[in-house]
């Protein structure tokens, strides 16, 4: 059976789509899919072929990779965020044999059998946020697809009475793998929003049993005033992803009662890879849990020696069936990202004594002062825990003293000298730890799926220094 069975299998109400207020039936999906097939065949697509769609969240982003699937072509969602010139950049790169910004009649002509899919096909790529370096083109086929649905299902428990609402955008993984496409392979139902906006959410909230976002987005849904309202709703459970969640802010929704737990994962091998089961929230604050059975996990040393002690820091490597097919025409990058068969994820982690995984930062993010490692992640969590600070990113800045010192940008939700900061800072961490620099801004510039931009921080601690 494929990935996309449940097209002929389940029946009832599967997806509202917010923008034009109609409710799609199972049955529907499968008619419309089927119609996009007949289209795209109509415009010459076939195996192999990219089809590049730019719109805001839509019932297309589905129907069209459901179809591209049947055909044996590649779906290339677009970053509608992105400004023009990036995303012509990006159709050059994938060549596409159709692209659609604006959505054609279409009409179904023929029937399709969803069952008989390759599951070794590669019916979508995704491009990473490029925070750190040129985004890839991954290539993610219907194995990955299925292995994602099924250990999603059930590991974290989801139900065919389940509802939740897509508010990350399709051009990240999220928003396919976290929750849409398992709940859709049980047959519950999915709220579709053209994109994320904290009145939406609180509107729906009360008719929602699971939901996923970003550490944005909750930072957004708890400041607003009816934030106590949500321990009344019917969720079972929220997920963050995307990005570290501060333990501030996971201790905030859990206060209300809520559910409230990180996940892990990456674009390369899908979003799910960890569980928190719900009774070690509480315990484990901060940790993504322990890695589900479909997903082999391992910890390297800078060696490539495995880790086999708690509590010591190593890169996580990941392999198993949710392992995507590549990059598409990187195929050398790829393979360099691979050791026997496991994903490089370039992030560092280490598990405590009863094997919970704790992340402790990328390892690129990590820098040497005076000999010693220091993990921005730890340091900003030091910084997380004052009352006044509401949130707190680190960068790495060349010294001619030690190497490399950190450069702290905080946001406040009440004013603190740095002189203060400072005095805390030498109870709390090691000398070689604290920030030379510290700046407070307004807000952090984030990427389009809502990361923040790494990159712009680094450049604007570098002219800064310039100035000093």
């Amino acid at each position: 059976m494929s990935w996309l069975s449940f097209l002929h299998e389940q029946q009832g109400q599967a997806i509202f789509e917010q923008s034009n207020q109609r409710w799609y039936r199972y049955e529907d999906l499968y008619l419309e899919s089927c119609a996009w097939v007949d289209y795209l065949k109509s415009q010459g697509v076939g195996d192999g072929d990219r089809v590049a769609f730019l719109h805001e969240n839509s019932i297309e982003h589905l129907l069209l990779l459901f179809a591209c699937a049947k055909l044996g072509a590649i779906f290339v969602p677009l970053n509608f965020r992105a400004p023009v010139i990036e995303n012509e950049r990006t159709l050059e790169r994938v060549d596409a044999k159709i692209y659609l910004d604006t959505l054609p009649v279409v009409q179904k002509f023929n029937d399709y059998d969803f069952n008989d899919i390759d599951n070794e096909q590669t019916p979508l790529m995704l491009f990473t946020s490029g925070s750190t370096g040129k985004s890839k083109g991954v290539l993610l086929s219907g194995r990955m697809l299925k292995s994602n649905q099924m250990a999603t299902v059930e590991n974290w428990g989801l139900k065919s009475t389940d509802t939740s609402i897509i508010e990350t955008p399709f051009f990240h993984t999220g928003a396919y793998n976290v929750l849409c496409l398992p709940l859709l392979s049980i047959g519950a139902k999915v709220v579709l929003a053209p994109k994320f906006s904290v009145e939406n959410f609180y509107q729906v909230s009360s008719r929602l049993t699971v939901y996923f976002g970003v550490p944005t987005m909750f930072e957004m849904i708890k400041k607003d005033d009816r934030f106590d309202t949500l321990s009344s709703t019917p969720l079972r459970f929220l997920v963050s992803g995307g990005a570290p969640c501060s333990s501030s802010l996971i201790k905030d929704f859990q206060e209300q009662g809520l559910n409230f737990k990180q996940g892990y994962g990456l674009t390369e091998v899908g979003p799910n890879c960890f569980l928190l089961p719900e009774e070690f929230a509480l315990k484990k604050v901060g940790s993504i849990g322990k890695p589900m059975p479909h997903s082999e996990v391992m910890l390297l040393t800078d060696n490539d020696e495995p880790v086999t002690r708690p509590f010591n820091v190593g890169e996580i490597v990941l392999r198993g069936e949710h392992l995507c097919s590549g990059f598409f025409q990187d195929q050398d990058v790829f393979e360099a990202c691979l050791i026997n068969g496991f994903y490089r994820t370039g992030d560092l982690a280490f598990y405590d004594e009863d094997g919970f995984y704790y992340i402790k930062g990328r390892k690129k993010e990590m820098y040497i002062s005076g000999g010693e490692n220091v993990y921005p992640r730890e340091v900003e969590e030091v910084f997380n825990s004052f009352n006044e600070v509401d949130d707190t990113q680190i960068v790495s800045v060349p010294d001619s003293k030690w190497g490399e010192v950190g450069f702290a940008f905080l946001t406040l939700k009440s004013n603190i000298s740095k002189e203060e900061i400072g005095q805390r800072l030498q109870l709390e961490l090691a000398r070689y730890k604290h920030p030379r620099y510290l700046e407070f801004v307004e807000q952090f510039p984030l990427l389009a799926n809502g990361k923040i931009d790494k990159r712009a921080l680094k450049e604007t601690a570098l002219r800064s220094l310039d100035d000093i």
